[in-house]
C-alpha cells in the first residue's frame, strides 16, 4: 500500500511540474484527458 501511495503522489507530483511547465489551458486539458484514458485502459484492462 505504501509503494501504491507513494507511485500516486509522484505522479502528482509531476503532473504539477508538467502543467507548470505547458502554456496553455487547451494544451494541458488535452494532456489531462490523454492521461486520464490511458490510466483507466491501463487499469480497466489490465494490459
Amino acid at each position: 500500500m505504501k509503494r501504491l501511495i507513494g507511485y500516486t503522489l509522484f505522479c502528482i507530483g509531476l503532473g504539477m511540474l508538467i502543467m507548470w511547465v505547458v502554456p496553455g489551458d487547451f494544451l494541458g486539458f488535452l494532456l489531462i484527458c490523454i492521461c486520464m484514458l490511458l490510466g483507466y485502459y491501463l487499469f480497466c484492462c489490465g494490459c
